[in-house]
């Protein structure tokens, strides 16, 4: 039975992938006959084999990239989600530049990196801090707004006295899975932003860089469509890790409906 409800499990998954794959290759080969337009699954995978000293490096600097601009939009947005969703006169006071700032897409603020980083590995960061920041700041921010009155008021009859306590033993862990939810919401935000961050030539290597620099330019679109795949499949892969990590182990006791 275990053996049956695993392979049912592996189906639903694996069924709906293999049928798009099929799909696609039939319809690359047989309806739209143009690999400059869309190559079959099968260059593509070909591919693959071709690039396999590269993309390795690549997807290193990529999340080199991705690990500066995501470090630094936790550290600065957490703090500030703490002040914003706890105390009112900060709330009033940063609101207004945050949803200023907020609605400016990361890619405008490309010259701005370029010429405050100038072409590094930070100036790549720093977009994709932009892409991260807010999901992070407020989804956090929420979490400890709407922590219940009636939990603070049963901390302080516990002997919970003071902002700083209450925050660390009541508002901290109750607005914990908001937190985490803006966090796997900037994650995606962020890596979304790699290949804008890395299209203006911050280093020779990475996913976005040889993405536009090299393959597009060079009508290479099977090189196009494998790095694109790449983007997908580690993006995938980051946000399993979070979820095992985050969701499963520490979360174990939030559960919902889906088992």
């Amino acid at each position: 039975m275990k053996t049956l409800a695993r392979i049912k499990e592996k189906g639903l998954w694996l069924a709906p992938l293999l049928t798009v794959l099929i799909l696609w290759e039939l319809a690359a080969r047989y309806v739209i006959k143009n690999p400059a337009m869309l190559p079959r699954f099968s260059e593509v995978i070909f591919s693959f084999y071709m690039l396999r000293e590269d993309i390795i490096l690549d997807i290193l600097v990529s999340l080199l990239h991705f690990g500066i601009g995501l470090t630094l939009a936790f550290s600065v947005a957490l703090p500030l989600a703490i002040g914003m969703g706890w105390f009112r006169n900060v709330f009033k006071a940063l609101d207004p530049i945050v949803e200023i700032l907020r609605p400016i897409p990361p890619l405008a603020w490309i010259p701005i990196a370029m010429v405050w980083f100038h072409l590094t590995h930070y100036a790549a960061g720093f977009i994709i801090f932009l892409g991260a920041f807010f999901p992070i700041l407020i989804a956090s921010y929420t979490g400890f707004r709407d922590v219940p009155k009636v939990l603070v008021e049963t901390g302080k009859v516990l002997g919970c006295i003071g902002d700083r306590n209450l925050i660390k033993y009541v508002a901290f862990p109750y607005a914990l899975p908001s937190v985490a939810t803006g966090t796997r919401v900037g994650m995606g935000v962020g890596w979304m932003c790699v290949v804008a961050a890395e299209m203006f030539g911050v280093s020779e290597n990475g996913l976005g860089y040889r993405l536009f620099n090299e393959f597009y330019w060079l009508h290479q679109m099977d090189y196009v469509v494998a790095y694109m795949l790449i983007l997908g499949l580690v993006a995938l892969c980051l946000d399993r890790l979070f979820r095992h990590f985050v969701e499963d182990k520490l979360f174990k006791w939030k559960k919902g409906i889906v088992k």
